[in-house]
Formats: C-alpha cells, structure tokens, sequence
C-alpha cells in the first residue's frame, strides 16, 4: 500500500513553514514511519497540522474555494498565516508498494485578481528510471488551469532548467499533435488539475495519487455519533464520525464473521465484561447496537455504554477493516479512555501499521504520555510555538539525549512529561 515518506506545508495558519520526514530535495531526512505521532502543548497547532491534510483532500475533492470555508476554515483570509502575502503551499511525498519510484506532488493556492482562491500552480514530479539523484522530472506542470502532462509512465521534463518555458512548451506540444504530451486547460481553475486527468486512463500515474489522496481518511468520531439510531442496513466501512457503527458491525457479522470474533477477542481484554456484540432490528427499521455483559442477562444498548468503551471499539473495528484506507488520521484518540488503555492503542495502531502487508500508514496528534510510552522516538515529532507565533516541529530521535535516555530504558512518554523534550 502507498505511504507519505513526507510531507510539506507553508502559509496554512500557525505553520508558516513545516516540513515533516522525507522530500525530493531532502533525501537525506529520515521517511515518516508507518505509526506517526505529533505531540505538543494546547494551541502549538496539532489541530492544524490534522487539518492540513483534510484541507488537502477537501480540495480533491470540492476543488479549493469550497474547501476553504469547508469545516468551519472560514475562507482563505482565515487559513493564510498571518501576516504573509506569499500562497498556501503543499508538498506531498510519497511512494507506491514494491520497487515503485516515489512521486511529489505540489500545490499553491493564491487569491485571483477577483479575490477567489484557485488554483496558482499544481505538479506531479518523479525521478527517472535509474535516476537516484538529482531532480525529478514533471510529468504534470499547470499554472492557472492551464499546463502540460506526459501520457502513460513516460518521464517529463526538467521544469527546472534555466531556458524552460511551459507556454513555449504548450505550443510546441500543440503543433506536434505528439504521442506523449498533452495540452490541458480547465474550464474552471479553482479545481485540482488531478481531479480531473486522474480519472483518464491514459494517465495512471495521476490516477494513482488521486486514488491515494481519496482514500484518506480523517477520523473525526464521537461517541455520540456512534450512540444515534441509524437505518438498518449493511455498510463496508466507518464513516469519519462513527454514526454508522451498527450498519458497520452487521456487515462484519455478515461477510467477516472471523474478523469479527476477533475484534470481540481483542475487546474482552480490554474491556472487562463484554463478551458479545451484536445488533437489533426495531420495528421502524432502526438499528440498535448491543452489547453483552457476563454478569447480566440482559444486553446494553451503546445508549448505555461509556464512552471508552465505544472509542475502543470503533477503532478496533476500524483496524479490522477488509480494505482498510492507506491513510488513517485520528486527533487524540486517548480521549474519554482509562489512561491504561491508551498505550494499548498505541500498541494495536502500530500493529496494524506494520504487521499487514495492506495495512493504513496512521498519522495521530496527542497529548497523552501513556500514549507516548508506547512508541519510539523516530515515531514521534514534537511541535511547538516559535517565539514569532508560528509552529516549528523536530523529530524526537532528533534530539540526542532523548534518543540516549530512551536507549536506557527510560520511557519516551514520562520524559516528555518531565519536560524534557524540547523542539528548541
């Protein structure tokens, strides 16, 4: 499964400038790792960093105004850093299964003379078969809506030598009518130029990242979502807000029954108590989930049920997914559980992240240093406010005398407790 080895964002709110793991320029950074964790003070900006990836996919997929006032941003004007005129960049590092090259994907987004947001610049960039240096070769380049993109899996074009000229390159590529360019020009430059090529068969690597990018999911459950009576009815896979879990078991009940006898397994260690669950059907069509308790002949409702208990077994469920997302976001999924628990989450987030061959890449923001005592240092990036207002983040194995600390047994959660780890 495709995996970010890194990831770049600058002007988006607090992060003026934030570079986490591995870029084509910064090869010799380390990859993010399967289990990432971004941990830090309130208001260092953890929030915003999960929300740098939902505003990328929202602009997949609503195009980049809409996602600009999507989840309450507020519109361009609020997610700009402060202060700064230059555009809201994206940079995204990131490599298919087996000997696949990786590809970098980059996006700015500016306001037009109208004052709109669209879309200023979008290229996709890989390096040439053989080619273990120097710069990739784009093979999407666009400006306003308009650009160049090389068919099928040929290579592209160095965009960064001093004599290129992408109009020059559109005529050109016009008068030839050639095999392995295409001119291409959106009806509307507020959208992303992959949304639209990634749909071509002609142009798989695009319709590779755009799959990639699709697939994220962004976490944003709550246990009260999940206590909501939906209609019955099974459903594949968890929504991003947990409101459909009933509809989520009765597909596992059905067509997974293995799979989810080991979820109830797995719950049954963590829970005490619980040793079924399973749904009901009202007489208007409803759906109720139950859960059984040994001590008691009667079932509980998740009406009933705490909400630790349904955090856990939502993302246990969601672990369990058949096809599970290549990306899997969750904001402090520590919350509303017993603090003993959370390192056991972190245990099960890292298991499936490295222990399935399709497993989700899982990108978590916490506070929680039970949490924390369950990963390495290379796992974890430590985000905090500079002095001029705006994010920086370092890698705790970055820091040496935490990696040497950890290397003596100490856990990595109860230094940073101790105020030990420090981005500065």
């Amino acid at each position: 499964m495709a995996k970010i080895k890194g990831f770049r964002v600058r002007n988006f709110k607090s992060l003026k400038d934030v570079t986490l793991g591995k870029l084509w320029d910064h090869q010799k950074s380390e990859p993010l790792t399967p289990l990432t964790a971004v941990i830090g003070k309130n208001g260092v900006g953890k929030s915003t960093l999960f929300d740098a990836f939902g505003f990328l996919a929202d602009c997949l997929k609503n195009g980049v105004e809409e996602a600009c006032y999507a989840s309450g941003r507020g519109g361009f004007g609020k997610i700009r850093s402060q202060g700064q005129s230059k555009p809201i960049e994206f940079e995204v590092y990131y490599k298919e299964d087996g000997n696949a090259r990786p590809i970098t994907y980059e996006l700015s987004i500016d306001l037009d003379d109208m004052g709109r947001p669209y879309v200023l610049k979008e290229r996709l960039r890989q390096r040439r078969k053989g080619q273990s240096w120097g710069r990739p070769f784009s093979f999407l380049v666009m400006e306003s809506g308009k650009g160049v993109v090389w068919k099928g899996e040929l290579e592209g074009v160095d965009e960064d030598r001093n004599d290129f000229d992408l109009s020059g390159l559109m005529k050109s590529s016009t008068k030839e009518e050639s095999n392995k360019t295409e001119v291409v020009e959106l009806d509307d430059n507020r959208r992303l130029g992959i949304a639209t090529l990634g749909s071509l068969k002609q142009h798989p690597r695009i319709s590779a990242f755009r799959r990639f990018i699709e697939g994220w999911y962004l976490s944003y459950f709550t246990p009260d979502a999940a206590r909501s009576l939906p209609l019955a009815g099974p459903q594949k896979h968890l929504n991003i807000h947990g409101d459909n879990l009933g509809n989520v078991v009765q597909f596992m009940e059905r067509e997974h029954p293995k799979r989810f006898q080991n979820i109830l397994h797995r719950i049954a260690d963590k829970v005490p108590g619980v040793n079924k669950i399973d749904t009901e059907k009202t007489n208007d069509g409803r759906l109720l989930l139950r859960f059984n308790d040994k001590g008691f002949q009667d079932p509980f409702y998740s009406q009933q049920m705490s909400d630790g208990t349904l955090k856990v077994f939502a993302y246990l469920l969601l672990l369990e997914d058949p096809s599970p997302p290549p990306f899997l976001c969750i904001e402090e999924p520590e919350n509303g559980l017993y603090h003993k628990l959370s390192e056991t989450l972190a245990q099960e987030f890292r298991e499936h992240a490295t222990g399935r061959k399709d497993g989700s890449q899982i990108f978590v923001t916490t506070h929680q240093p039970y949490f924390v005592d369950a990963l390495d240092p290379d796992e974890v990036w430590i985000l905090e406010k500079g002095n001029d207002g705006f994010s920086t983040i370092k890698r705790a194995s970055d820091i040496q005398f935490v990696q040497n600390m950890v290397d003596e047994g100490q856990p990595l959660g109860a230094l940073w407790y101790s105020d030990y780890l420090d981005a500065r």
